[in-house]
């Protein structure tokens, strides 16, 4: 396939155009695949002028600038789709809605951006285990679609690195060609990214570090998780495709960036960012996402950050890996004393120069308060009160502020701390944030313990003092409260999300200093989101495809999930926000474990001849299933499938009732030649799971066995409702554990 080409504005004659009134939008355009081209090399003129025959030619509109444009093409997909970017008008796609092959138009989206200890955590060692065997990722490609990257980064240093492989066909854009190395090999900015892949934000420059960030000694933030910094596998080279800015990330761009990315020979695609679930033939990263799977290429994502509500989680297309968050083993502590005596534990990066353990009287932004919607969140401008000077300040978390700049907003009105008290659903999450002045991350409770005592007596007091890092913490993994959950709004019949990892106070490269140290390029912050739990997932799949170059995307994902730990370091089930046991929808299949993952025993490999009868199983029209297969497709001729039909590692059975339901899977042998394996199901709670045959012996590697599920309600099991078991298929070395979410129907 061919590059992508970035057509510009266009004149059909020179006489004026009559104007229309309304602003122009970017659309992206599906078209059918003109039957008379073959979209080889040779053809792809011939593909961009059919794009082209699709836009008006007689009409101009007004600009939101004010200026007369032209209806114009942004992009011209080769790989991700058959169609185009566009900016048009409504009237203008009225016109075109007239053509033979149009398919759809619709306005882009503009989707949200959803260390020095996380190796570790997760049992990445130096000269043994996954690292040793995958050589540390080398030979790797991981394209980062993001805000971009700061190249001078230690974190994006070459040394040590090979050069890229002969496959390699990216490019650094030319005001960067200088930048680039033998570990950032490639570098391109799109419309979002104003001509430059430089970051601007931060978020590209942490997530590329945190998939494959070169060792940097010395990394800490305010001396805080101060250790060695390296990414999930750092010999893994680097692409950036910058889309994002800080209003966002349009669609358009992200298949632009795919496109490229197809084109360049990337390996894995980490995606940090999304929106709202949506069908997934409206769905860009989807669609894209889908042409680069089908392409050999594994796309990872974030599940989002709208947890701990249900049904949230976005990216959940089953040719993509979904990626929740949760904790590390590392706290960096900080503690507030109160008057009375009371001590409550939070989280902070901030590190004072000299130990202060003075009481400061305490101030309640929300106490009082003309305006509720601003001032309790010490929202810009809305701390006026002369009393705040010399106190330490209670402010509500979120309110559209970060925590780093209300604290700038109270440092400014004279506050010498800030107590950030954080949503009643986030349980136990903390932020350690890299603040301004001294300041800590509390829980709702314990939040509400400080306020009833600012609230009993006329001269409330308190002391913030800070501990650091603490390393330790038996309870981890635990679930992050803002980590999206599932069951997938756009597909329920595939369990989602697939995986969690680490997401929580992460620390990777940053652009600039955040402690005020200006003699470094050597510079982190710490963050948190399932913006930096999919890098990690990134990361860990490039270690898998190094290891295993035959390995195709849905193996390796089938590694990860089946592999997957479901128990704490206190040998607990994994705890959600609530310190209760986290549910299915939480945790998928569990939190990643890399070393198991490397050697997975069996897999489920999803072959992409079962999405035709998948989407059409979804009742997807023609239409909608050709926008995702780049072709014409009739369901009509195609024999569908339920969803949980699927050759998919783990189940998720909807609407259980009084008829079984029987599915299908396929494994292929992966480990030893000669094995046996027996299968154990731990059927959920009203449920009866049967599975024929009861044992699969191999004789060879590589050998494909099916096996049948039968799920069967007891008669007693009338209540409506999800409950959740496993089946694992065990020999005497491996484990393969495929988890089980059932919901029942209601009782007739």
């Amino acid at each position: 396939m061919g590059f992508l080409k970035i057509l510009f504005v266009f004149i059909f004659c020179s006489f004026p155009w009559p104007t229309i009134q309304t602003d122009l939008e970017t659309y992206i355009v599906h078209v059918e695949s003109p039957e008379s081209l073959i979209t080889t090399q040779s053809s792809l003129t011939d593909l961009d002028s059919y794009y082209l025959s699709f836009l008006p030619k007689t009409t101009t509109a007004i600009s939101s600038s004010g200026n007369e444009e032209a209806a114009s093409m942004i992009y011209s997909y080769h790989n991700v789709m058959k169609g185009f970017a566009a900016r048009l008008t409504s009237e203008h796609v009225k016109e075109m809605e007239k053509k033979h092959g149009f398919v759809s138009a619709q306005k882009q989206r503009i989707l949200s951006l959803d260390t020095t200890h996380t190796p570790s955590f997760l049992g990445l060692q130096q000269n043994m285990g996954v690292w040793k065997d995958s050589n540390y990722g080398k030979g790797v490609i991981i394209g980062v679609i993001d805000t971009g990257i700061i190249p001078d980064h230690p974190s994006f240093s070459d040394v040590g690195m090979p050069p890229p492989p002969a496959k390699w066909k990216g490019v650094c854009e030319s005001n960067f060609i200088n930048k680039c190395n033998n570990k950032l090999i490639g570098a391109r900015s799109y419309k979002r990214g104003s001509g430059s892949p430089i970051d601007g934000n931060g978020h590209g420059t942490h997530t590329a570090s945190t998939a494959a960030g070169a060792f940097v000694k010395g990394a800490n933030v305010y001396g805080n998780a101060n250790g060695t910094a390296v990414g999930v596998a750092p010999l893994a080279h680097i692409a950036i495709y910058k889309v994002c800015n800080s209003d966002g990330c349009s669609d358009s761009d992200i298949l632009a960036a795919m496109d490229s990315a197809i084109d360049d020979g990337v390996d894995i695609l980490s995606v940090s960012l999304g929106g709202r679930s949506v069908p997934f033939y409206a769905d860009s990263i989807a669609i894209g996402a889908y042409s680069a799977t089908e392409r050999g290429i594994l796309v990872s994502c974030s599940a989002g950050n709208s947890g701990p509500l249900h049904a949230t989680a976005g990216n959940t297309a089953p040719w993509i890996l979904t990626v929740g968050a949760s904790t590390l083993d590392r706290k960096i502590k900080a503690t507030v004393k109160l008057g009375n005596g009371e001590e409550f534990e939070g989280e902070s990066a901030y590190r004072p120069k000299i130990s202060n353990s003075t009481f400061f009287t305490l101030f309640d932004a929300a106490k009082n308060a003309k305006d509720q919607s601003e001032t309790p969140y010490c929202r810009p401008g809305s701390l006026t009160d002369p009393a705040i000077r010399g106190k330490i300040v209670l402010c509500l978390a979120f309110g559209g502020v970060g925590n780093i700049d209300k604290g700038q907003v109270v440092k400014d009105a004279g506050g010498v701390g800030m107590i950030i008290i954080n949503r009643p659903y986030y349980g136990v999450t903390k932020s350690a944030d890299a603040h301004v002045l001294p300041a800590l991350d509390v829980s709702a409770a314990d939040g509400l313990r400080i306020r009833a005592y600012t609230n009993s007596t006329l001269n409330p007091v308190a002391t913030i003092t800070f501990q650091g890092t603490i390393i330790g913490d038996k309870n981890a993994p635990i679930v992050a409260g803002f980590s999206s959950r599932g069951p997938s709004r756009a597909s329920p019949g595939i369990l989602k999300p697939d995986i969690i990892g680490p997401g929580v106070n992460i620390l990777a490269a940053w652009p600039t200093s955040v402690d005020d140290n200006k003699n470094t390029k050597s510079t982190f912050n710490i963050i948190s989101g399932t913006s930096m739990s999919c890098p990690h997932l990134s990361g860990v799949a490039a270690l898998l495809k190094s290891a295993h170059p035959d390995w195709s995307p849905a193996v390796i994902k089938s590694a990860i999930m089946t592999t997957a730990d479901t128990l704490n370091l206190a040998s607990s089930p994994i705890l959600d926000e609530r310190l209760l046991p986290a549910d299915i929808y939480a945790i998928g299949a569990g939190h990643v474990n890399p070393s198991r993952a490397n050697d997975p025993g069996l897999v489920y490999d999803t072959p992409f001849e079962e999405y035709v009868p998948y989407f059409c199983g979804l009742n997807y029209t023609n239409p909608q299933v050709g926008k995702l297969l780049k072709r014409k497709v009739n369901c009509s001729d195609v024999e569908s499938i339920p969803e949980a039909q699927l050759n998919y590692p783990s189940f998720s059975i909807s609407g259980l009732g009084s008829t079984p339901q029987t599915y299908t899977r396929t494994v292929t042998n992966v480990g030893d030649a000669k094995s046996s394996y027996k299968v154990r199901i731990a059927s959920p709670k009203g449920v009866v799971v049967k599975v024929k045959p009861s044992k699969l012996n191999f004789s060879m590697l590589n050998q494909k066995l099916t096996y049948q599920v039968t799920f069967s309600k007891t008669t007693n099991s009338s209540k409506p409702g999800v409950v959740e078991g496993f089946l694992k298929w065990n020999s005497n070395r491996h484990s393969v554990r495929s988890p089980i979410a059932v919901v029942l129907a209601l009782a007739t």
